[in-house]
């Protein structure tokens, strides 16, 4: 396959994941935002942390105002990863390779992307923004799931399948990451209540609060939700089932091609550290140093990958 379709598919599902995950942290911010109106500018200027888009923010606004932040990360012209930047971006990846698509992937794509820049075309208000995000995210879900139906097991499904990943993992460990103070032990050493509304925000954003539920007897624990989102290899959003999945799909690769990169390896020390790390070593370690290594290793392992297949030629 030549590098640039590689790229594009790696980029195109990238893409349709990151549209998703930002109308997920909107959600999950309007709650905050109505259930309590004191923290609503903490939890604005968090979400714009978790995409990383705060310093793209600041460049044209200088307060932070639920309408304002939502404008911003749907369709703001100025904001490269709005919704709809990405969406538009998604769909030119597609074109990009369009011979390398079943047509049910294509028009999936191609579907949301008139779709989405219909309801974004204005600004979104009150009474539709429930309706939009739910619209982003099952536009995404049609895209994976054609996905799933109808493409062929090849090296193709592959490299989407680590875009997916790749971008889905980048985002639980940034969404922790801006967390983690909720999450660390002294809050409750020190007797400090317990914020169940932004414990439930973390799993909100991630799309995990039934399964953690399921699995947890709806009990909230920091130390529980941290182990959820970051070693339990049963939920899909999981850094270590993220990884597991882009390290069974490089592997694949390599069997195809008849060569190992050091993409493969990266991604295997990647895997290593969290089947040898138990979630008290990661808070003995520190529960940002271990995210911030992650991801670290998470934008090496991507560049690699960008190298290793030759997506620039």
């Amino acid at each position: 396959m030549l590098g640039k379709t590689a790229g594009g598919l790696f980029w195109l599902f990238r893409y349709m994941e990151r549209s998703e995950n930002t109308a997920r942290m909107i959600d999950a911010g309007l709650r905050i935002s109505l259930t309590r109106s004191s923290a609503a500018v903490s939890e604005w200027t968090s979400i714009l942390n978790s995409t990383g888009l705060q310093n793209v923010y600041l460049q044209r606004y200088d307060t932070y105002t639920g309408p304002q932040v939502i404008d911003f990360l749907l369709r703001d012209e100025t904001n490269p990863g709005s919704v709809r930047a990405v969406v538009e971006a998604a769909r030119n990846n597609a074109r990009l390779v369009r011979t390398a698509l079943t047509r049910e992937v294509w028009e999936a794509v191609n579907e949301c992307y008139m779709a989405l820049t219909d309801v974004l075309a204005n600004p979104v208000s009150d009474r539709d923004l429930p309706r939009v995000l739910q619209m982003i995210r099952q536009r995404s879900a049609f895209v994976r799931g054609a996905l799933h139906g109808t493409m062929v097991r090849n090296d193709m499904y592959d490299f989407a399948r680590i875009g997916t990943f790749f971008e889905r993992a980048d985002n639980t460990a940034r969404i922790l990451d801006v967390k983690y103070y909720i999450l660390l032990p002294s809050i409750m050493h020190v007797g400090t209540a317990t914020d169940n509304v932004q414990w439930e925000t973390i799993l909100r954003a991630t799309s995990s609060v039934r399964a953690y539920q399921t699995l947890h007897d709806g009990e909230v624990d920091p130390k529980s939700i941290a182990h959820f989102l970051m070693l339990d290899r049963r939920l899909p959003r999981s850094l270590a089932f993220c990884y597991s999945k882009i390290k069974d799909n490089l592997a694949y690769l390599e069997t195809d091609y008849g060569t190992r990169h050091p993409s493969h390896d990266l991604s295997d020390r990647v895997c290593k550290r969290f089947s040898t790390f138990d979630i008290d070593m990661i808070f003995e370690y520190g529960l940002h140093e271990f995210i911030q290594d992650f991801l670290k290793d998470n934008a090496a392992l991507g560049q690699q990958i960008e190298t290793d297949y030759r997506f620039i030629e």
